[in-house]
C-alpha cells in the first residue's frame, strides 16, 4: 500500500511543486489549502501516511491543528515545514508530538529522510497498539475466576499457593490454569507474564470468586 503524504498549505505553487516531487519517488499525495479543510476531509491513519504542515496558514494556523488533532485521537504523525520557523515555535511543535520541524528551503534528502522516519514510526506505534488490542481482547475471554488465578499465576505463585488463596483444590486451579494458558494463546508462564507486564496488569487484591 502506497504512503499518503497529506500536504497542508495555503502556497497554491508549492503544494503543486511539493506534490510533483513527492509522487515523483512514489508517495500517494493528498494537498489541502487550509487546516480546516484536512479537518473536514479527516485522512484515514490506519495507512502509511504522514502529514506536511506549513505554520502560518490563514483561518487555523499549523499549530492549531496540531492541537485539534490531538483533541481527537488523531495518530498520523506531523511534520511541518514551514517558512515561518522560529526556536520557540519549533520546540512547541515537538513538544506536542511533531515528529519533526523543517525550514524551506529544505534539501530532498532530509525531507525524504524524516518522512520514512515519521511513517516507521507510526506503522511501528499502531503495531504495538494493534497488539495491546488483541491481548485485551483475549483477557476479556477469561471468565472471573481465571482472571483471578491469572493474576495470581504471573505474580508467581505455585499452584497449592493459588488453590489457598481463592479456597479451592489444587486439581480446580490446575484445570482454570490450563484453560487460562489456551485461551491466552501461549505455551509458558514466561509468555503469560510477558502479556501481563505489556498490558500492565495489576492483581487486584481482595477479589477472592468462589467456586
Amino acid at each position: 500500500m502506497p504512503t499518503v503524504i497529506h500536504v497542508v498549505d495555503d502556497d497554491r505553487s508549492f503544494r503543486a511543486a511539493i506534490s510533483r516531487l513527492l509522487q515523483k519517488v512514489g508517495y500517494e499525495v493528498t494537498a489541502y489549502e487550509s487546516a480546516s479543510q484536512l479537518l473536514e476531509q479527516l485522512p484515514d491513519d490506519s495507512r502509511p501516511s504522514c502529514i506536511l504542515l506549513d505554520v502560518q496558514i490563514p483561518g487555523l494556523t499549523g499549530p492549531q491543528l496540531q492541537e485539534r488533532l490531538a483533541e481527537r485521537g488523531f495518530t498520523l504523525p506531523i511534520i511541518f515545514l514551514t517558512g515561518h520557523g522560529d526556536i520557540p515555535t519549533s520546540v512547541q511543535a515537538v513538544k506536542a508530538g511533531a515528529e519533526d520541524f523543517l525550514t524551506k528551503p529544505v534539501t530532498e534528502k532530509k525531507l525524504f529522510a524524516a518522512i520514512e522516519r515519521a511513517v516507521a514510526r507510526h506503522q511501528a506505534t499502531r503495531e504495538q497498539r494493534d497488539r495491546l488490542s488483541a491481548l485485551r481482547t483475549l483477557v476479556a475471554t477469561l471468565t472471573p475466576r481465571e482472571r483471578e488465578v491469572f493474576d495470581l499465576v504471573v505474580q508467581g505463585k505455585m499452584n497449592k499457593q493459588i488453590a489457598h488463596e481463592i479456597g479451592a483444590t489444587e486439581r480446580t486451579v490446575k484445570a482454570h490454569r490450563h484453560k487460562v494458558m489456551e485461551k491466552m494463546r501461549v505455551q509458558s508462564l514466561a509468555e503469560l507474564v510477558s502479556i501481563a507486564v505489556s498490558l500492565g496488569i495489576q492483581p487486584k487484591a481482595g477479589s477472592a470468586v468462589r467456586d
